[in-house]
This record gives C-alpha cells, sequence and structure tokens, in this order.
C-alpha cells in the first residue's frame, strides 16, 4: 500500500456526524480524528516494516548488471516513496500534539476553523481552505 491519503487507504472510517448546536472541536471530535490519525500512523509503520523485510529478502548480487540496476533502480523507488511516507508520519505526529494542546483543527494562519469534513479529506491540514488557496496562488506566482 502505497498510499499516503487515509480516505484512500485500506481502514475506512465512518465520517463524523455532527449535532446541531454542537461545540467545534469537543472531545467526540478530538477523539474521532485521533483514531484517524493514529491508525493512520499505524499503517505507515507497518509499511515501513515491510519494506526493510522486503529489501533484506530480495538483495541480491546479480551477476548481470541490468539485473543489478533492475533492482537497484526498485529499491531507489520503494526509498523515495518511505521517505514521503516518513515526512507524513512526522505531519501526523504535529497534528496528534495539535490535538493533545487544543489547537487541532484550526487555520495556522487566520485561525478559524479549518472544517470537518477537509479534516476528514486531510486529517494532517493546517490552513483552512481560503488561506490554503492563496498560498498556493502565491506559490504559483513566486516557484
Amino acid at each position: 500500500m502505497n498510499n499516503t491519503n487515509p480516505a484512500a487507504s485500506e481502514f475506512t472510517f465512518k465520517p463524523y456526524e455532527e449535532k446541531e448546536g454542537e461545540e467545534y472541536m469537543n472531545e467526540a471530535q478530538l477523539s474521532h480524528f485521533s483514531a484517524i490519525l493514529n491508525k493512520w500512523k499505524s499503517e505507515l509503520m507497518m509499511e515501513v516494516d515491510r519494506t526493510v523485510h522486503h529489501m533484506q529478502d530480495e538483495a541480491a548480487n546479480f551477476p548481470d548488471p541490468n539485473d543489478r540496476a533492475t533492482q537497484e533502480s526498485e529499491f531507489s523507488l520503494e526509498l523515495r516513496t518511505r521517505d514521503r511516507e516518513r515526512k507524513l508520519i512526522k505531519k501526523i505526529d504535529e497534528s496528534l500534539k495539535e490535538i493533545e494542546s487544543g489547537n487541532y483543527g484550526y487555520c495556522e494562519t487566520c485561525g478559524i476553523e479549518i472544517g470537518i469534513r477537509r479534516l476528514e479529506a486531510r486529517p494532517t491540514a493546517t490552513l483552512c481552505i481560503d488561506c490554503k488557496t492563496l498560498d498556493e496562488i502565491r506559490e504559483k506566482q513566486l516557484g
């Protein structure tokens, strides 16, 4: 599994059902997102373990240079994928710390609510949709 989005991963979660008049980021919501983030992290960590075992099991010293190059190319791709996942695990850990500190679910730029559905789509989101859009526009103009 090479997923980086929990919605596309093997596990599924029941979307949070908001209740009328419910306070944003209450205990139930924080618990919901904590479960999503922990499950996602767990899946990524299992994938890291599988990669290590796969590379140990498959490592061979092929006499044919083409076979060796193919294997090195496959390992390189797998390691790049794991590096991206390592960075994602760091973001997940940061989100879990935000839950503990009570800051989870609020835009780090403007402070407004990010929103339940946006967080379910991207549990590590730190910007509301408006700030993220502006950020992407700036990025396009500069890069």
